[in-house]
């Protein structure tokens, strides 16, 4: 495999409660933990929706290719990711993933096949694959 592309952030402070920062400064962002588990909430970002607008964006793109690969156009397409953190029975922590595509004037059986297709190329896809429940919902 060739390495295309490598980011680098680094989490300072309190973990959730801290600082997140690329290493080339584009991303500066305070973290807070969300009402809903405990946390001041407020003008803050979480990991959740880090890794929320990621998923959305990278599924987007690998939407897109795997249309332009099926000769399709799919301008007013749309990805919306929501992603969940909830216990397990370990004790421990683990997330869900629902991602909403919409795909306004593509007939429902090629959308499905398109999404099934993204999901297969998706970086994201294939990182959860096995591990994180991702459940794919068409508009």
């Amino acid at each position: 495999m060739k390495l295309l592309y490598q980011a680098e952030a680094v989490a300072t402070g309190e973990g959730r409660s801290g600082r997140s920062r690329s290493s080339d400064g584009v991303l500066d962002l305070e973290l807070a933990i969300p009402k809903e588990m405990g946390g001041p909430g407020g003008p803050a970002t979480n990991p959740e929706q880090l890794f929320a607008a990621g998923y959305a964006a990278c599924f987007h793109s690998a939407l897109q290719v795997v249309a332009r690969r099926e000769r399709l156009t799919i301008d007013d397409s749309s990805v919306a990711a929501r992603v969940g953190l909830q216990t397990n029975a370990n004790r421990g922590f683990e997330l869900s993933v629902a991602l909403h595509v919409d795909l306004p004037g593509v007939e429902p059986a090629t959308a499905e096949d398109l999404v099934a297709k993204a999901h297969a190329v998706c970086p994201y896809s294939n990182a959860t694959r096995g591990n994180v429940d991702v459940e794919l919902q068409l508009a």
